[in-house]
């Protein structure tokens, strides 16, 4: 999968790093399952706003960046060729005040009206957020010759900037610290630079160098991998400055949609010329979420130029969210066994698992199944139902099971199999 012959042990982080943030990602995937269920069995009583915000920023915050950001601690060593040097104490400071964070900003929005919640849940995420964007811009800052993966990561990562940014101004308005001016253009500005900036352009960024690389596909065309991270992020900084000064943005909103229908389109067109054409479980989440992603984008065109109901927008944002998980599923059933294979291989275990001994290619295949059914589920409802989310609970109680077992299986091999021990 990955190149070993560029990638040392000294430049990879502890398996720890990545787990870490994986499992944690799994267990909030879990709570939000089990909070829409408790919702749509009318176990709890909350407003519709209140659930509709809790879970949003359960999803982007406790499973999205958890997931994204220990990826980038993992993949950056690869696709950039940086090294952050002592990653085990910087990850887990980066995890501890994210997770904390995650709790402090749902019990704000859920359960209290406390304004100092809302002030702690901006200096948690805010600092954990910021710390993690300087740890790896910090690094990337520093290579002279850059490929498309790391312009296009440090470009996802001034996204998450202004995500931040914008995201504290609004919490902080919340809590009533600030008097709240342009509060709607702000909240647009900050759910822009989130799912187009960040989400969407670090999984564009990534895609350049590991669809080649992981499934033996052509190359992207030169001038997409080599422009299009960068013109949407102008796009959005254009449209950020319109947006504020309150002209129209449907224009520019329709050609970043369409931009990222072209880049799926290729995508899609790309695996399918893979010359390793096997049924493998992880291609099967890259063409459904890019499948999930052309249908989040064509409503969104549409909807800069007509206007459309309630039901298609939350269409648009079901797949999206669709599109963005898919990718993640995928990424992390390629890292872990990877991962667990790599550590215990080099040091010098004789029985180190193969990468199919660890996760299994039939169980990421259910988890395709559950994933698949899950998602279609709520495009046909687009509502909140009690299968829908139970459906969800599962599909991520699933990925934990998993990575709890690949977990298991580096701890045994640790303990009881036979490790050379290389002469001085």
């Amino acid at each position: 999968m990955f190149n070993q012959g560029g990638l040392s042990l000294d430049q990879a982080p502890p398996i720890s790093v990545v787990l870490r943030f994986f499992v944690t990602a799994s267990i909030f995937g879990i709570l939000l399952g089990l909070f829409l269920l408790s919702q749509s069995l009318n176990i709890t009583t909350l407003s519709s706003y209140s659930t509709q915000i809790i879970a949003v920023h359960t999803l982007s915050l406790g499973v999205m960046a958890s997931f994204m950001l220990g990826a980038l601690f993992q993949m950056l060593p690869v696709l950039a060729g940086v090294v952050i040097k002592t990653p085990t104490i910087k990850a887990m400071m980066v995890h501890g005040l994210l997770s904390v964070g995650v709790f402090v900003q749902l019990f704000a929005f859920g359960i209290s009206s406390n304004s100092l919640l809302f002030f702690l849940a901006s200096a948690y995420l805010g600092s954990a957020l910021f710390y993690a964007i300087y740890l790896m811009l910090k690094e990337l800052l520093k290579i002279k010759t850059h490929s498309s993966s790391s312009k296009g990561i440090i470009f996802a990562l001034l996204s998450l900037i202004f995500t931040v940014i914008f995201g504290i101004y609004l919490l902080l308005t919340l809590g009533g610290f600030t008097n709240g001016v342009d509060f709607t253009q702000i909240k647009e500005i900050h759910y822009s630079f989130a799912l187009f900036g960040w989400v969407s352009l670090l999984i564009v960024s990534v895609s350049f160098q590991v669809v080649e690389m992981f499934y033996v596909t052509p190359s992207y065309p030169t001038n997409m991998s080599r422009y299009l991270t960068l013109t949407i992020l102008g796009l959005l900084i254009f449209k950020t400055i319109l947006t504020i000064l309150d002209y129209s943005t449907n224009l520019l909103t329709a050609t970043i949609a369409m931009l990222f229908l072209v880049y799926a389109t290729v995508t899609i067109n790309r695996l399918t010329q893979r010359k390793r054409p096997t049924a493998d479980a992880t291609v099967w989440f890259w063409l459904f979420g890019m499948a999930l992603f052309i249908l989040s984008m064509t409503i969104v065109v549409i909807g800069s130029f007509l206007t459309i109901d309630s039901t298609l927008q939350h269409l648009s944002y079901i797949a999206f969210i669709g599109f963005a998980l898919s990718i993640v599923f995928a990424m992390v059933y390629k890292i872990v066994p990877f991962l667990t294979w790599f550590h215990l291989s080099n040091q010098g275990y004789m029985e180190a698992p193969m990468m199919h001994d660890v996760i299994h290619p039939k169980k990421a295949k259910i988890h395709f199944y559950i994933h698949f059914v899950t998602i279609v589920i709520w495009l046909l409802t687009t509502d909140i139902t009690w299968l829908g989310s139970l459906l969800l609970t599962i599909s991520f109680g699933w990925l934990f099971y998993n990575l709890i077992f690949a977990i298991r299986k580096y701890i045994y091999t640790q303990k009881h199999c036979e490790k050379i021990e290389w002469g001085v």
